[in-house]
């Protein structure tokens, strides 16, 4: 497959500056791969399509605040410092995105905040917009990670362009997010409400989690039109013991596991063993999921509508198959679902 394949044209107003006003009353598109049907729902519906004993796995990571600004030390100018990860807590060195880069070289100054004590250096260029951070702060290290969440905001995408609010804190996480590391939320699961939850679990539905703690890389452009070639950067995450035997157990009683977004998706797919089991595993993945794919452990997959051109798209499109997933999203379109992070959903089963 081609990247040209990929494109479509989201008419502006179908990009959801704001989530739906309760989590579990999102508009979901069910897409059928068997009949090719495609039908109109409420989010709390998707109970509807799940028996007792099947599964739903979550990734439980949770966003901390990485976007944080700056003042360059003389100029004063304003510097957005966006954090991706801590390279080394001893030093307090860490890996970062800053915009505009071309004001910031090594040896430069960020203050941050008039009496907040927080200063960084930067000490090493590593790609056109990323730096090497090494933070200057006078307290321990539990205070300086705790000056670090007072000071950051939630990062929201770029496309969404108005200012951050104080419900985004709450309504960018979902709501079993346990493990901090993540840069942008899993937004799959911002659908899920504690109430729906227990209505899963009334009705006998597994419910497992895995951590991936999903970094900028997922939505790097991919600048080449044979998708070969495009590399992903890797992403941290892990399946715990507990966890792949369940999932092994559903997989040999052949009932419905439900991926809840392409990040959990691609975290089971990466710890695949040569029996197409589910095997724990704690590290990195880089594995990039276009069509055509033979998927090992999921039947099902809940996601949302994403950007054109994005590998999110393209590994939805390898699960749905590519016509089917275009045809939804001039379906889409055309109902007025709305997309991207805070936008709609789809089940595809």
């Amino acid at each position: 497959m081609k990247l040209s394949h990929f494109k479509y044209e989201l008419p502006e107003e179908r990009l959801a500056e704001y989530p739906s006003e309760l989590r579990d009353e999102a508009r979901l598109m069910v897409v059928d791969r068997k009949t090719g049907t495609i039908k109109h729902k409420v989010f709390k519906d998707l109970i509807d399509y799940f028996d007792e004993g099947d599964m739903m796995v979550f990734n439980n990571t949770k966003v901390f605040p990485a976007r944080l600004f700056g003042n360059k030390e003389k100029t004063g100018a304003r510097i957005e410092v966006f954090l991706l990860r801590e390279l080394n807590a001893e030093n307090r060195l860490w890996d970062v995105l800053v915009d505009p880069a071309r004001k910031i070289r090594i040896g430069n100054k960020l203050f941050f905040g008039q009496d907040s004590g927080l200063v960084a250096e930067v000490i090493d260029n590593t790609t056109s917009r990323g730096r090497t951070l090494r933070f200057l702060y006078d307290g321990s290290y539990e205070e300086f990670r705790k000056k670090l969440t007072e000071m950051g905001e939630t990062p929201l995408p770029k496309y969404i362009k108005r200012e951050v609010e104080a419900s985004d804190k709450e309504r960018y996480q979902t709501i079993f997010a346990k493990h901090e590391g993540a840069v942008a939320a899993p937004t799959a699961g911002l659908h899920f409400s504690k109430h729906l939850i227990k209505r899963l679990e009334i009705k006998g539905i597994d419910l497992e989690e895995i951590t991936l703690h999903i970094g900028l890389g997922t939505f790097n452009p991919v600048e080449v039109e044979d998708l070969s070639k495009h590399k992903m950067d890797s992403e941290e995450y892990s399946v715990l013991k507990r966890t792949a035997d369940n999932v092994n157990s559903a997989l040999e009683g052949k009932r419905r596991i439900c991926a809840v977004g392409t990040t959990v998706m691609r975290a089971m797919e990466s710890s695949v063993s040569s029996d197409h089991r589910l095997k724990p595993y704690e590290g990195w993945t880089n594995k990039f999921i276009f069509p055509p794919y033979d998927f090992s452990i999921a039947n099902c997959m809940i996601t949302n509508f994403h950007t054109p051109k994005s590998t999110l798209m393209m590994m939805t499109a390898a699960f749905a198959g590519h016509d089917l997933l275009k045809e939804a999203y001039a379906e889409a379109i055309k109902e007025k679902y709305n997309f991207f992070s805070y936008g709609d959903a789809m089940l595809i089963i």
